[in-house]
């Protein structure tokens, strides 16, 4: 039971007063501690301003335990995401010390050229994630390889980190196997594959124009070939590891896993252990070093060296700066700072909802949005609004969903068109929020800030883009006849 159960309506004012205190005190983090902001200034930020918001909703009439309950509640949506991650750093770990990334680097070295090497990029991680639905394990696997093979031939990781999410949420967003790609139809009342068919109007343009960007962005680079080109590299991890294409069975394992439609936790978790089993098998010399304890006998070592890397990664000792830097990665403990942004992003975003704070923001914006384009447009704001207030893009497609639908049967507008735009802006704006959920992954498990990808996410800017200009000039807005109106509302 609630200590308030009459809440007072906030005001505007109210409602924005949250908002601009984490603007200004997000801003003055990065100011004031630039890369490391995300390392603990950001998330102190995102606390207080929950306290603020709170406060508001004391206020309000709202009871603490009202508050108390929202923040746990919103912790608690969090929780899979927090699990996932975990895996995903012990994934990292095992398959570096495992040689299943290493072989992919070397191997991408030898095949990739550097002209090609960005719009291949998005391709290759569109097309997988396609066929399995997930942009978080095409990241977490493909990604991570990418960026090492980036690294290797001295390209850009901010770009390749740019390529990689933009296939794979290009891939996660018309895959009726994702999870967005079904709670967008459920939450705007339209059908998952006409949801699916619809997309594509907005979602293949897009595609192409980046595409085509990635493709001017590697048009300049200085076309190399052959493993001498690549410097020390290719070199030092054939001398650090056992590399073999047997070594990529589980990168096959984790994809067909999830092809199968296996939860995401599970089949991340048990890639991770197949990378420690491949480690003691084919690298046992890397595995007892890794445990560091020459009292230990062989077998213990093993033992004791997988299950340290499962916890704190792998730590590549080559003397080679290049090859240590790339490698030295992965663990459980490298996701607890990104766990810890997470948990104070959503806990905000529970506090704003909870107080109706968000609501109100929203309902604001709604009442100015007159024509359709303007509806569509202000669907498209809420939602990136909804994944930097909420920070989490279940969120945003839900509360925005739930709270346009009525508008949209009122004006006669078929659903499709809010499931497009949750899509549109809701999944694929996303990642480009440094404390949402999905920011927050990509940037901890790429080993790429934020906002030094964010200019060449270029999928996933573009695509919101092309969304306005198809609402305002009215091109596939789909209307429904009268009588399925009634049926609607019945």
């Amino acid at each position: 039971m609630s200590e308030s159960s009459t809440p007072r309506a906030p005001s505007l004012l109210q409602a924005l007063i949250p908002l601009l205190a984490l603007v200004l005190m997000l801003g003055g983090s990065v100011w004031l501690f630039s890369d490391s902001a995300s390392a603990g200034p950001n998330q102190i930020a995102l606390l207080l301003c929950a306290c603020l918001a709170g406060i508001i909703g004391l206020r309000n009439g709202l009871g603490w335990k009202d508050i108390e309950e929202a923040m746990v509640s919103g912790v608690t949506l969090a929780t899979s995401a927090v699990f996932i991650l975990l895996a995903v750093g012990a994934l990292i770990g095992t398959w570096i010390l495992s040689g299943t990334v290493p072989t992919m680097i070397y191997y991408g070295i030898q095949i990739m050229d550097p002209s090609w090497f960005y719009p291949a990029t998005c391709f290759v991680c569109a097309l997988v994630a396609l066929t399995i639905g997930s942009s978080w394990t095409v990241a977490g696997t493909l990604g991570v390889a990418l960026i090492g093979v980036a690294h290797g031939l001295e390209l850009s990781p901010a770009i390749t980190a740019g390529a990689v999410i933009s296939g794979a949420y290009f891939g996660d967003k018309l895959s009726p196997l994702s999870d967005t790609t079904n709670l967008a139809p459920a939450a705007a009342g339209s059908e998952l594959f006409a949801h699916v068919r619809n997309m594509t109007w907005t979602t293949v343009p897009s595609i192409v124009l980046a595409l085509i960007g990635f493709a001017i962005l590697g048009a300049g680079v200085e076309t190399r070939s052959g493993a001498a080109g690549f410097g020390e590299l290719p070199t030092a991890l054939a001398q650090q590891f056992t590399l073999g294409w047997h070594l990529l069975l589980p990168l096959l394992l984790v994809f067909g896993l999830a092809v199968a439609r296996v939860p995401a936790f599970p089949t991340i978790l048990i890639g991770a252990l197949t990378g420690a089993v491949f480690a003691v098998i084919f690298q046992p010399d890397l595995v007892v070093a890794r445990a560091g304890n020459e009292a230990l006998d062989r077998g213990w070592a093993m033992l004791a060296g997988a299950w340290l890397t499962l916890a704190d990664g792998y730590t590549s000792e080559s003397g080679v700066k290049s090859v240590d830097e790339l490698l030295s990665r992965g663990g459980m403990s490298s996701m607890l700072n990104t766990i810890w942004l997470i948990l104070c992003a959503m806990a905000f975003g529970a506090v704003m909802e909870r107080t109706g704070l968000l609501e109100r923001l929203i309902r604001g914006v709604l009442g100015l949005a007159r024509s359709t384009g303007a509806l569509i447009s202000a669907t498209l704001g809420t939602a990136l609004g909804s994944n930097i207030l909420a920070a989490d893009q279940y969120m945003s497609i839900v509360l925005t969903g739930r709270i346009y639908r009525p508008e949209y049967e009122r004006r006669g507008l078929h659903p499709l068109n809010l499931s497009r735009a949750l899509e549109d802006a809701g999944t694929l704006t996303s990642p480009l929020v440094p404390w949402n959920t999905c920011g927050a992954y990509m940037a901890a498990t790429l080993g790429v800030a934020t906002l030094d990808y964010l200019p060449f996410a270029l999928f996933n800017l573009i695509n919101p883009l092309v969304a306005v200009v198809f609402a305002y000039a009215g091109f596939k807005i789909l209307r429904i006849q009268p009588e399925a109106q009634v049926q609607q509302r019945a």
